[in-house]
């Protein structure tokens, strides 16, 4: 069975925790036959961390694992500490699959996402502030 968990930092503010939360949940309702189940975890300040979604996923029965940084530059996060948490997941399921992806700001499709909200604000529909 393959997963993906969506790995974000966590935050104090419980609505932007939700918003992680709500992310996978959308994730789900846009996979494919790629992906059997979606999760998310955070590096810090909520839950689950991310030694614990790796745990989850497993007892859900995953055999694969892809975890997605949901952060947008290689800080100290995305190099040293997400890699250091996922690498403690792996010492907990040595027999699981358990790879990291690019994290968000690599996509090479960022750029265009980035134009696309430019040139819908530009066109006057501006997010309400």
């Amino acid at each position: 069975m393959k997963a993906i968990l969506l790995v974000a930092h966590g935050s104090r503010k419980q609505s932007s925790n939700e918003e992680v939360k709500q992310l996978s949940l959308k994730m789900n309702q846009l996979v494919s036959n790629e992906f059997d189940l979606i999760k998310h975890a955070f590096l810090e300040l909520a839950e689950p961390l991310i030694p614990d979604g790796i745990d989850q996923c497993v007892a859900l029965g995953a055999t694969d694992i892809i975890i997605v940084p949901y952060f947008l530059s290689a800080g100290r996060h995305v190099t040293e500490d997400v890699p250091e948490e996922v690498q403690k997941g792996i010492n907990n399921n040595p027999d699981v699959n358990i790879v990291i992806s690019d994290y968000l700001g690599e996509n090479r499709e960022i750029a265009n996402l980035l134009l696309q909200s430019a040139i819908y604000t530009q066109g006057g529909r501006a997010y309400a502030t």
